[in-house]
């Protein structure tokens, strides 16, 4: 089995333009500077604080999307990553091997199968944002 290829940004006519927030201070002055830019998206790392990040963006009116939950329960948009109890199950189970002798080198690499949509229903709302039926009802979970 194949992967399937992955879309480049310039493949889907998506522009993406990094700025790179190495404080929490850097925040306050980088959302107004953004504003004037007006991004369809904010994709948050999440090594900023969740909630600050979640009201600035709520505050400036831009969707705001991370790979964790939390940012989510704190205000973003959405979420969307590996399932986590399933990849720790499948650590475990190499850990397992490794201690009953197996050498690492010789276990295959592998990579998650299951991801976790989340969705902040009440942040869509105030954002204005109309959330297809069909993508609503793909989320995992939804927080209203």
């Amino acid at each position: 089995m194949t992967a399937a290829p992955i879309a480049t940004p310039a493949a889907t006519g998506m522009a993406i333009d990094p700025l790179m927030i190495h404080s929490a201070e850097e925040l306050e002055a980088d959302f107004p500077a953004m504003e004037k830019e007006r991004p369809d998206a904010v994709i948050v790392q999440p090594s900023l604080p969740a909630g600050r990040v979640a009201e600035l963006a709520l505050q400036y009116r831009m969707p705001a999307v991370s790979p964790f939950r939390p940012f989510v329960e704190a205000g973003g948009l959405m979420s969307y990553w590996i399932a986590e109890t399933d990849a720790y199950r499948r650590m475990a189970i190499l850990v397992d091997k490794i201690l009953k002798g197996a050498r690492p080198a010789d276990l295959p690499v592998e990579r998650p199968t299951r991801f976790n949509l989340v969705l902040n229903m009440k942040t869509a709302k105030a954002l204005g944002l109309t959330i297809p039926p069909a993508f609503l009802a793909r989320a995992d979970e939804v927080i209203e």
